[in-house]
């Protein structure tokens, strides 16, 4: 073979193997990176809670883009820079987006909203109510103009008047805003449960309805250990005590961590709701809806037993209640709308 015949043969062949190699190197990619649909999710609040969030949707690959926002410059830019970096170790194929800016929300198809502040000493609930309500009604004009067919799940305290005001600020239906509350009060009685119990957590099934707060009802005649009614396994003087240390299971952990509060938890109650919905899932979850009816209750958001898919709040559940249980929750709704109205009177809302 001449030397011009066997560079075109080197050639040829150098050619086919660089073929091969990319075609191998995408190959490779697409089993690391397995499809991830392609929508947009945007947390709003770059702390502990708002960060874990991001982290856990990009590690669950809830969708290809997952944009972190806060007002503080730099911080939610390192976090996705971070997370990004993690990746290629998490076999994650997301993209994390960290900005200060809302344009960079726009079309997104679901919102966590976590930003806030938590309550300081010496700082009433009214106080508490005023610097969130604005938070979040800034974050509800965004929203609204930027992404008007969100699902949104709210997270800021205090929860069940924050979701209120995040309605009636977006103007989306009921079933498309929701608040992250029953999810995290049912996981923490899950937990207490299966340490009382020496069972196994993922066995617990536990239920928690009513505001998220003091006022909270923890409902253990709907709660079972693997299908085993929690007063055969429990005395009713243990139940009670871990009733009352799930309405403060919040507090617990602050006056533990003496700075900052709860946040792995949180962040998965919310991020399993995403996921619900986002999937498809039609998983029952206790949830802060808009009560219209049920329960007798009338416009206004409290948590109760609902179904989350693709729709949103696809149902709402009217379970049985005890004498007891009625009158806490109305108690509850009482709280609630005490808050409301205080809005009101702040022109907040």
């Amino acid at each position: 073979m001449c030397r011009g015949s066997l560079r075109k043969a080197w050639g040829a062949h150098a050619a086919a193997l660089a073929r091969r190699g990319r075609r191998a190197y995408r190959s490779r990619a697409v089993m690391q990176n397995p499809s991830i649909p392609q929508r947009k999710i945007t947390v709003v609040g770059a702390g502990y809670v708002g960060s874990t969030c991001a982290h856990l949707c990009a590690l669950k690959n809830l969708a290809s883009e997952i944009v972190l926002i806060d007002i503080v410059e730099g911080r939610p830019q390192g976090i996705a820079l971070d997370m990004n970096q993690s990746a290629v170790v998490e076999n994650f194929g997301c993209r994390v987006i960290g900005t200060n800016d809302p344009k960079d929300t726009q079309g997104s198809d679901l919102f966590i909203v976590t930003a806030g502040i938590p309550r300081k000493p010496g700082m009433s609930r009214s106080d508490l109510l005023e610097v969130n309500a604005k938070v979040v009604i800034g974050v509800s004009d965004y929203i609204r103009q930027g992404s008007p067919e969100a699902f949104v799940i709210v997270v800021t305290n205090p929860l069940d008047s924050m979701v209120t005001l995040c309605r009636a600020r977006t103007g989306f239906p009921g079933q498309r805003v929701m608040g992250m509350a029953g999810v995290l009060d049912s996981a923490r009685f899950s937990w207490f449960i299966s340490e009382a119990t020496k069972a196994n957590v993922q066995d617990v099934r536990a239920m928690v309805l009513g505001a998220h707060g003091d006022s909270m009802v923890p409902l253990p005649q709907y709660t079972t250990v693997n299908g085993v009614q929690l007063k055969e396994l429990v005395p009713a003087d243990k139940i009670a005590e871990m009733s009352k240390r799930t309405r403060n299971g919040g507090a617990e952990i602050v006056n533990l961590l003496k700075t900052g509060s709860a946040y792995y938890a949180p962040a998965s109650s919310s991020v399993a709701m995403a996921a619900s919905i986002l999937n498809d899932q039609k998983r029952l979850l206790p949830v802060a809806c808009f009560l219209n009816g049920q329960y007798g209750m009338e416009g206004i958001y409290m948590g109760v037993p609902a179904i989350l898919g693709k729709a949103g709040v696809e149902r709402i559940l009217e379970i049985g209640l005890d004498n007891e249980s009625r009158i806490q929750l109305n108690k509850t709704a009482g709280a609630i709308a005490a808050d409301v109205q205080l809005l009101r009177d702040k022109k907040l809302m």
